[in-house]
């Protein structure tokens, strides 16, 4: 890692011209230029932190924080993500703007589940040695380094091989007899007044490695409205195209969370969609699920927000999301003037889409259930700055490469009423939405 410079010296650079923004980020992250990525694509800009000169990881006990000037350690406190923002603020990058994610296992700590603590890094945020933002018809560059300036630009105004990405699709109707189960043994414990909702996922392995470059291409034609992003970051590996954002927050104090929660498949055709569409706005399952659902989340913007601020709107609208079409809401507030927005986001982590209601009584249902860790999945890709804007990503649709693994995973939300073969359904629809488009890594 570079030492870490103040904020002048900095340098940066302006190309305009005609790009394709997403294309064009994630060849980037390919390029061998530097040893990590993260890359974030939403609303026609793609942002990417690529190599770092700030590391900041949380792990189940302690903080630390990579500078130039070495490694900084410290007890964990039980809501560590504004210790985050404490250990960027310190830093000697001034202006500073951080990428990274945070594990879904982070939850373990703040909810004092019972069981083993979970291992390694949860949360892995850096400030990057270089960072592109790139618009259709400019890009910017900045960087820690006027020589490794010159080499982004470079490779950013050349020629790009036109390549030809097959994904190879992978079947997720698997594992249907073992999710069923887990989802009666759920509505019996709901019932008996465990939780009110549950959200319980399975994962489905890929028996390749991915090209993440070549699934993240291939993906985002197929996914437009989607948040998406790539990560190679830590330990991480993922591309996504996740439905929902966590959180946003403005350098004015604007807060948005949108729930989404309710759902049908989607791109079968418009006369089966817009029957589905109706069902889905007529199950009264469905329309339980999402109320309690928006219920919790503005509850939980309320703690963090200005008196009287917070709002729900577009309340139980239909968002098409490539294979399924869900039931959402859009929660806003005004971020209280005593809060940051590194303790908002400690507020409404984990997402109470990938949690449920209650959410601590939820957690340890998920704990107790599933299988295995979930690690990044319902997790959330974040960037975020030291105006105080703040953009959290869930990791949703989202393909994993870790270790020479790789698999995807998706949920589905129980309550009282949930049958195991609709659920188990559910998590098929939303599979599709990235099995699909996988892409093998082909041998060099």
């Amino acid at each position: 890692m570079e030492s870490a410079p103040s904020s002048r010296n900095f340098v940066s650079a302006c190309l305009e011209g005609r790009f394709t923004p997403g294309i064009l980020a994630a060849h980037l992250t390919e390029s061998g230029l530097f040893d990590s990525a993260v890359l974030v694509e939403r609303d026609g800009e793609c942002r990417v932190g690529l190599g770092a000169v700030v590391r900041v990881t949380v792990d189940h006990d302690e903080i630390r924080c990579w500078t130039g000037d070495g490694v900084q350690r410290r007890p964990r406190p039980r809501a560590a993500l504004d210790a985050v923002r404490e250990a960027l603020a310190n830093s000697p990058v001034r202006d500073w703007t951080a990428y990274g994610w945070i594990g879904f296992d982070y939850s373990h700590g703040r909810a004092e589940l019972g069981g083993p603590p979970p291992t390694g890094v949860l949360v892995h945020v850096v400030v990057p040695h270089t960072e592109v933002v790139i618009h259709a018809d400019r890009l910017v560059v900045r960087s820690a380094e006027h020589a490794t300036l010159v080499e982004v630009v470079d490779f950013l105004s050349g020629p790009h091989p036109c390549r030809v990405y097959t994904p190879r699709p992978v079947e997720v109707d698997r594992g249907r007899g073992a999710f069923e189960e887990m989802v009666r043994r759920c509505v019996a414990e709901i019932r008996a007044g465990a939780a009110h909702k549950v959200v319980l996922s399975r994962s489905v392995p890929v028996k390749f490695t991915p090209d993440l470059v070549g699934t993240y291409i291939q993906g985002r034609a197929a996914n437009p409205l989607a948040h998406s992003f790539l990560v190679r970051l830590g330990d991480r590996h993922a591309v996504g195209f996740s439905p929902e954002r966590l959180l946003e927050i403005t350098a004015g104090g604007r807060v948005c969370a949108e729930p989404l929660a309710g759902t049908r498949a989607h791109g079968l055709g418009d006369e089966r969609d817009r029957q589905l569409r109706a069902t889905l706005l007529a199950d009264p399952k469905e329309i339980y699920e999402h109320a309690i659902t928006v219920r919790a989340a503005r509850d939980e913007l309320v703690a963090v927000c200005a008196p009287h601020s917070v709002a729900v709107h577009d309340f139980l609208s239909v968002r098409e999301r490539g294979t399924v079409q869900h039931l959402g809401s859009s929660v806003v507030g005004r971020l209280d003037p005593g809060r940051t927005a590194w303790q908002a986001l400690d507020a409404v982590f984990p997402a109470v889409t990938v949690t449920g209601v209650d959410k601590v009584d939820a957690l340890s249902r998920i704990a107790e259930l599933e299988d295995s860790p979930r690690g990044l999945y319902g997790g959330a890709v974040l960037v975020a700055d030291h105006t105080g804007t703040m953009d959290a990503i869930l990791v949703l649709r989202t393909v994993f490469h870790e270790q020479g693994r790789a698999w995807v995973r998706a949920g589905a939300g129980i309550v009282a009423d949930s049958t195991p073969a609709r659920e188990y359904e559910e998590t098929c629809e939303k599979l599709r939405g990235i099995a699909a488009h996988v892409v093998p890594l082909e041998a060099p």
